[in-house]
């Protein structure tokens, strides 16, 4: 073996072309490749934890975000209420401190609901709606406290119910006159957000954010009725009251126990005198004292094709058969005018139902025997008892109603303890539309008309069921009637859609020897018996409907067409037998126009069931 075999053998890398070589390099690349590829997973290792780290984050941050904001806003509302309270209460410093202190807490929610977090996750479909809502929320709430809460406090307490009414049933006019500004500021303000709230969305989960949205809207659309009727009545109440000379009302008492389309019949009347925010009543008359000889008055070719045949502007009977308070007004006007030469500034309406609503703030009153009238007793003795205690002495009877009606007016006009339950009994009595008023001064009307006291049929197409009855027996009976009303309409897919106003009614009178008064069917052209309601029953349709069909318990009947303010209506004679329930049916094609429907319910004793289905094809 030579020295080079030997070199070879020992030393085998000395070749600069060896085998070894190439593996060399193989060993190196891998071990590269595995260096990368663990970088590589080693990132993105990394890179995933920091990820679970921030959405760990994120998912705390809007938990603990999501926590303050409930709290905040839970804050806020408490102190809005004690802020009212005070408010109310006459107490300034209360209501300041819990007014900014409801602003303060309002603005926190509204920070933690639009940090940057919040925000980011309130964008992702589907898992960010309820996060979007909630920032819609707190937008509200901090809109109402700084724009509507605050102000309303900033204007004092001068509206507040012991403030507003003095001793002797006054009524402190200059704060009203000044707070009027302020109020019709929060009022639009109200109405603003009420708007924004209606428009929050649904959220796509979390029925707790769900019920917040609804329970906001619910309490806005009632807050921004309360603050309109509040400033109307700031604008109007000075002047109507005597502000700037004196005023006079001629006031309606209705009996709904003989129903008419304003309520009742029209059993007696007070004449209001006012000034300087007193108000007195010195005249009380029967219905009866009133002329059956008087001129007519033209109430335009669509009231005189409707109403002409029953004389409604010359007999006070059938004086308020339409809904549509105006028309009543004007002819109550008309009848006392030439009655007594008076003319009187405008016209207030009420029943025995808003008495109770007052006796029940104002206390009992006593009559002359000492038998003691109370918000308990009063409907009932009015309207049923005093019809049997005086069958034999309509005379004596109509006596005894005035004599009611004049202890509560001196009660209501002298020292009240607690302004504040007096006031919620006549908002509770307007809401039930157991108050109307009309004035004779159109800049004062056109303000009423847009308000619950109007009662005034809308001129607009927006879908109405407007039910009402007018006795047609001349008796007492619908102080035992009932109703139920329910209106449905199809989608809004076509111009038109077919909709049933379903009426029932239900003779509620006990078995009994009634005075023939009560009970007995005066006119009675449909030949029934004693104990039996007739009513002539009315719908004011939407503007354009057209009525297929008309049921009474299942079977076609004969029906009246005429029109009020523009709606088509449709009327019925319907006999109630006693102790039964009679179902009206009214089967119409209307128009597929935008609105709210609408169901006014016409004041009478009962509390009426309504049921309304009907889609908005507005939205």
């Amino acid at each position: 073996m030579n020295d080079h075999s030997r070199g070879d053998a020992e030393n085998p890398g000395a070749s600069g072309t060896s085998a070894g070589e190439p593996s060399v390099r193989r060993i190196r690349k891998r071990t590269n490749v595995r260096s990368k590829s663990y970088k590589r997973k080693r990132g993105l290792i990394t890179g995933g934890f920091v990820a679970l780290l921030i959405v760990v984050a994120l998912g705390l941050w809007l938990g603990y975000s999501a926590r303050e904001a409930r709290a905040n806003l839970y804050e806020a509302r408490n102190h809005a209420q004690l802020a009212k309270d005070a408010l109310l209460d006459g107490n300034t410093e209360d209501a300041e401190r819990s007014s900014a202190d409801a602003d303060k807490y309002a603005n926190k929610a509204y920070d933690y609901t639009h940090n940057v977090p919040w925000s980011v996750a309130s964008t992702i479909p589907w898992l960010g709606s309820p996060l979007e809502t909630s920032q819609q929320i707190s937008e509200v709430v901090r809109g109402l406290t700084s724009e509507v809460l605050t102000p309303a406090v900033a204007a004092g307490t001068s509206l507040a119910p012991n403030q507003l009414i003095a001793s002797g049933g006054k009524v402190n006019l200059q704060p009203l006159q000044d707070a009027a500004p302020v109020l019709d500021e929060t009022a639009v303000a109200a109405q603003r957000w009420n708007d924004q709230a209606q428009a929050i969305d649904e959220p796509t989960y979390l029925t707790t954010v769900s019920d917040a949205r609804t329970q906001l809207q619910d309490q806005l659309s009632e807050l921004s009725k309360l603050l309109g009727n509040t400033a109307i009545a700031a604008k109007l109440a000075p002047a109507m009251l005597g502000a700037d000379g004196p005023r006079n009302y001629f006031m309606a008492f209705q009996t709904n126990a003989e129903a008419r389309g304003t309520g009742g019949l029209l059993g007696g009347y007070g004449i209001i005198r006012a000034n300087d925010g007193v108000a007195r009543v010195d005249t009380l008359g029967r219905n009866s004292d009133l002329p059956m000889n008087s001129q007519p008055i033209d109430l335009g070719p669509e009231f005189a094709a409707q109403y002409g045949r029953s004389r409604p502007t010359t007999d006070f009977r059938n004086s308020n058969l339409s809904s549509h308070f105006p028309y009543a007004a004007q002819i109550w006007k008309s009848l006392w005018a030439q009655d007594s030469g008076e003319q009187v500034d405008g016209v207030i309406a009420t029943d025995p139902i808003a008495l109770s609503y007052v006796l029940d703030a104002i206390g009992p009153v006593k009559m002359p025997d000492g038998e003691i009238i109370n918000a308990d007793n009063v409907v009932e003795l009015t309207e049923s008892t005093a019809y049997v205690r005086f069958a034999d002495d309509n005379a004596a009877r109509k006596q005894y109603l005035q004599t009611v009606a004049a202890r509560v007016i001196d009660k209501m006009t002298g020292e009240i303890k607690s302004p504040q339950k007096l006031l919620d009994a006549l908002g509770r009595a307007a809401g039930e539309r157991r108050i109307a008023v009309w004035s004779s001064h159109p800049e004062e009307q056109e303000v009423l008309a847009g308000t619950p006291l109007g009662h005034v049929v809308p001129d607009d197409a927006a879908p109405i069921a407007g039910v009402l009855i007018n006795n047609q027996a001349g008796n007492k009976l619908d102080y035992y009637l009932t109703r139920e009303i329910d209106y449905t309409a199809e989608s809004c897919t076509d111009d038109t859609r077919r909709s049933t106003v379903t009426v029932k009614l239900t003779n509620n009178i006990p078995d009994g020897d009634f005075p023939e008064y009560v009970s007995g069917t005066h006119i009675n052209t449909l030949g029934v018996p004693k104990g039996t309601n007739v009513s002539a029953v009315s719908l004011v349709a939407t503007q354009g409907a057209q009525l297929r069909n008309v049921t009474i318990d299942g079977k076609p009947t004969m029906f009246l067409t005429g029109r009020e303010l523009g709606h088509p209506m449709f009327d019925v004679l319907v006999p109630v037998p006693q102790g039964r329930t009679t179902e009206i049916k009214y089967q119409l094609t209307e128009p597929s126009t935008p609105g709210e429907a609408r169901v006014p319910l016409q004041p009478l004793v009962d509390d009426p069931t309504v049921t309304v289905n009907v889609p908005n094809c507005g939205g």
